[in-house]
């Protein structure tokens, strides 16, 4: 069923009842009992030092939570001068439909600027109210994205995939395209709100890179805010990331194949100014357990193999092959190779009209396998240093373009699953 509208009747009636307002922040939330009152009361608290004499408003954008995420953001108390709703959105499941309601609000009410920051964060501070409402309300920019302080070991999907491609083929070197907290506009809420996004999956689990992606491609005028540590709900990437690796992979090349008349003539990319200053404490730290995730690379290499020899060209086959035989203490997949298979599989998906998603399902296994050699090249590193590591890959992926636009081009010549074995994943 297609939605018109992502605001339910009370919703509606309240934000006819508020007007108009100058700023709203979303907090799109699903069973975020433990932390939604902490992200609201330094959401209030940040509106309320920086922004007193501004009409606010507060969006709890829940998705039906089960736990009492709702209970929780209806009892707590805002300072009395300050608007708060919480309302069930309509639509698909996911952070997409959220959103919707949140820029819906925010055209319904006029506002100036709207943020949204994320339901399980634990290191959200007032500070962050003024560092990604600041740019849009005094310094003329339509879109804000985060920049955080993190664990070398969170975001690792980040670090090894959206950042790197999503700078080399866009051109702007936004260091977190999917961070979560963001600032806009109205006329960037307008914007987003009226396209045909809502009922697709790139708004169930890819619209914080659909939201970055649109602000380059629309020549927004972009920064990022200074945000300091982020901590939230993290999980060991061996165990718990797949399943996101998927989906993030999915929406990236979703994005590469409607913007490819685009991305094709970007040459190098931009520095994307960076404001607001924070303090920072030392971000907490994420074990890895790096035995599991060569593990799970060979097992995958076991499985797949004959595929992947399909897939990827014997350059690359053998690069995987070479790593597969390798001990752990010596465990190598280097990035030079991982920008090949990423640049060879994005051909691949944009060749075939099939099968799509279970080419990425395939692939999963040598995401673990580059996220170990990772590992394994900073295990001695603190956060900066590794973070440089990260800067070094993300200009490899840019020198080696050329490799991408060539492998579009003889990907396509290819007869569609010109392999029988892919009749299996029918």
């Amino acid at each position: 069923m297609a939605y018109t509208t992502s605001l339910r009747g009370y919703t509606l009636k309240r934000l006819e009842e508020i007007g108009q307002a100058d700023i709203i922040v979303g907090i799109p939330c699903f069973n975020n009992d433990k932390t939604i009152a902490h992200v609201i009361q330094m959401v209030s608290h940040g509106l309320d030092k920086f922004y007193p004499n501004s009409r606010n408003l507060i969006f709890i954008a829940d998705g039906g939570s089960t736990d009492d995420t709702r209970e929780e953001a209806k009892e707590f108390q805002i300072k009395p001068w300050q608007e708060k709703l919480v309302s069930i959105y309509r639509g698909v499941s996911g952070k997409g439909s959220a959103l919707r309601s949140v820029f819906e609000a925010a055209c319904r009410l006029k506002v100036k600027a709207c943020a949204v920051v994320d339901a399980d964060l634990r290191s959200i501070t007032s500070d962050w109210v003024l560092n990604l409402l600041d740019p849009v309300l005094d310094k003329g920019y339509d879109f804000v994205a985060p920049v955080y302080i993190r664990h070398k070991y969170d975001g690792t999907i980040t670090n090894n995939i959206v950042y790197n491609l999503t700078r080399t083929l866009y051109g702007k070197r936004i260091r977190q395209p999917i961070g979560g907290d963001f600032a806009f506009s109205l006329p960037v809420a307008n914007f987003y709100m009226n396209q045909e996004v809502w009922e697709t999956d790139v708004a169930r689990y890819g619209i914080d890179l659909w939201m970055t992606t649109k602000a380059i491609i629309q020549e927004f005028k972009i920064c990022q805010a200074n945000l300091g540590v982020k901590i939230h709900d993290v999980k060991d990437p061996a165990k718990h990331l797949g399943a996101m690796f998927r989906q993030v992979l999915w929406v990236l090349f979703t994005l590469m194949e409607e913007h490819e008349s685009y991305w094709k003539i970007i040459k190098g990319s931009q520095p994307v100014p960076i404001l607001g200053e924070i303090a920072a404490p030392e971000p907490e730290k994420i074990e890895v357990t790096l035995p599991e995730l060569i593990s799970r690379f060979r097992i995958g290499y076991q499985q797949f193999s004959p595929l992947w020899k399909e897939i990827f060209s014997d350059e690359v086959f053998q690069a995987i092959e070479k790593a597969a035989r390798l001990p752990i203490e010596e465990f190598s997949l280097p990035v030079e190779n991982w920008v090949k298979i990423l640049y060879e599989l994005a051909a691949t998906f944009h060749a075939w009209s099939r099968n799509r998603f279970k080419i990425i399902e395939l692939v999963t296994p040598l995401y673990y396998g580059r996220l170990a050699d990772f590992v394994h090249a900073t295990w001695e590193m603190n956060s900066i240093e590794a973070e440089k590591i990260v800067e070094a890959q993300a200009q490899i992926f840019e020198d080696q373009k050329d490799y991408l636009l060539h492998m579009w081009e003889e990907k396509t010549k290819l007869p569609e699953n010109h392999t029988s074995d892919w009749q299996i994943y029918d």
